[in-house]
């Protein structure tokens, strides 16, 4: 083959040159809150400054020489980046793997036109190969040049720097299609029906009334009320940042959320990626018949927050028309209003007396439903070609009332459970389970839903260190048999009977 006939590799990028200023200031942010108050009153300003003032140097070095030699690019259906000075490393992200792709601006990126790149892969505890900044356009067609190559439709870099959509923020692309915008009406009150904003008066007047004996009020103890006051209202009103302006859309590459006050955060989920749904009644929103709504994508790891803060978001607050008509979106087929749950037997009551009329479950053609919760309900809906594995659970006083709980686990972080069925129901309903996982998982391998190589891509080349994440939200994991977990069900019938709840 002449030279002219090799593959012609695409050269290696570097972030934007204002990244290190940019990394520098979170750096030396966290550095004054380190100090705190009291180290402040301690050093005295001049000191305070002077630290303040090395701390900053040295992080705007240190920033200069990753940000030097630090470097990305695509090669075939890889991702990969460069780093380190004295040891070098390479990381080689598949796209196969790619959950989603979020394009996030804090306000300093904002202020200088810069973005923030975050690809949630599946297995990892956080953000994997965060590319901190870059212009927006380059971002967001980065984004979308890495989307088309996780499904298999990937074009060129040419073709992807060509297409360059909207800066986040703006008006939707004609190609989206708009789909719901949460009030920040609704968003203000919702977290005003928290119990972390009723208990703070509370708060406030102990530490008041412990002053009242100590009429000195110092700014160590000014402070102090302070810090308190924001601890508790911190995760409040960090949801209010985080969902304010939210809105959700259908694009080419998948699922679309856009939300942030502050820091503003674009999401890009391809619909095969969502592992469940789950929909949260909190209890003081049950009055104004508000509930939650969050997508469990197997790239948000352990690091977000489960109730919805962050990686999971679909309908921050909203209605049940709401909610009904994402999820419909979501999980094609699938009606919140129309969804067939039994409950457990009525000796259930022994093991959980004021849950047990909630606990519910029932299968439909494409999804497993279950119910829990006792203050807080919550449904939660798992596709059944994003299960994992199959569990019938059953404890010493399960045995004893001839009751059984059936898992059915998923690559993310919400699992369908239902719980205390009857020992027999338990064993139908986890054969059947893993029945219909095998079919659909069949079937979406047929239909194209699961990334296969592309054949306009050039392979890869050869790395010296390649980091690959576990196995992927379509691989089957089988545990093994414990003491109260059976792994060989009885051969069952054609499919168990479901009756309307």
């Amino acid at each position: 083959m002449s030279a002219d006939a090799s593959p012609v590799v695409e050269p290696r990028r570097r972030l934007h040159p204002l990244s290190p200023l940019l990394k520098s200031a979170k750096y030396v942010g966290l550095l004054i809150v380190a100090i705190s108050w009291q180290g402040l009153e301690q050093l005295g300003f001049l000191r305070f400054f002077g630290v303040i003032v090395v701390g900053l140097v040295g992080t705007i070095v240190m920033s200069v020489v990753s940000w030097w030699v630090t470097g990305y690019h695509v090669v075939g259906r890889e991702l990969r980046i460069y780093e380190g000075l004295l040891s070098r490393r390479t990381r080689a992200i598949p796209l196969e793997r790619l959950q989603a792709v979020d394009v996030v601006r804090p306000l300093l990126a904002r202020l200088t036109g810069l973005a923030e790149l975050r690809l949630e892969v599946i297995g990892a505890e956080k953000a994997e190969a965060p590319l901190a900044y870059l212009p927006v356009p380059e971002a967001v067609a980065l984004r979308d040049r890495l989307l088309r190559l996780a499904v298999g439709t990937g074009a060129g870099p040419q073709a992807a720097q060509a297409e360059v959509p909207a800066e986040p923020g703006a008006a939707a692309a004609p190609a989206e299609r708009h789909l719901h915008a949460v009030s920040n009406s609704d968003v203000l009150v919702g977290q005003l029906l928290t119990p972390q904003v009723w208990f703070v008066p509370f708060g406030v007047l102990g530490v008041v009334a412990q002053f009242a004996y100590e009429p000195r009020w110092s700014f160590i103890g000014l402070a102090s009320l302070v810090t308190a006051a924001v601890g508790v209202l911190q995760q409040p009103v960090r949801r209010i940042l985080e969902d304010w302006d939210f809105r959700a859309a259908m694009s080419p590459a998948g699922l679309r959320l856009r939300s942030g006050l502050v820091e503003t955060r674009t999401q890009t989920v391809p619909a095969h990626r969502v592992q469940a749904v789950g929909v949260t009644w909190p209890l003081l929103w049950r009055p104004k018949r508000w509930l939650r709504c969050r997508i469990d994508v197997a790239g948000y790891g352990a690091g977000e927050q489960a109730g919805g803060v962050r990686g999971g978001r679909l309908l921050p607050v909203g209605t049940f028309d709401a909610a009904r008509y994402l999820i419909s979106e979501v999980l094609p087929g699938v009606d919140l209003a129309a969804l067939p749950t039994t409950p457990p037997p009525a000796r259930a009551r022994w093991l959980a007396p004021l849950r047990q009329p909630v606990l519910r479950a029932g299968l439909t053609e494409s999804v497993l439903v279950t119910w829990d919760g006792l203050l807080t309900r919550e449904l939660v809906i798992v596709p059944y070609a994003r299960i994992q594995s199959v569990r019938v659970v059953q404890g010493p006083l399960q045995r004893l009332l001839g009751l059984a709980s059936v898992h059915a686990d998923t690559a993310g972080r919400l699992h369908g459970a239902a719980r205390h069925r009857d020992v027999g129901e338990a064993w139908l309903l986890a054969a059947e389970l893993a029945q219909r996982a095998r079919a659909a998982r069949d079937l979406a391998d047929r239909a194209g839903a699961v990334p296969t190589a592309d054949a306009g891509a050039q392979p890869p080349a050869p790395l010296d260190t390649v980091a690959h994440p576990p196995a992927g939200p379509d691989t089957v994991a089988h545990p093994p048999a414990g003491p109260d977990t059976v792994a060989h069900p009885p051969t069952p019938p054609d499919r168990p009977e479901t009756a309307e709840g």
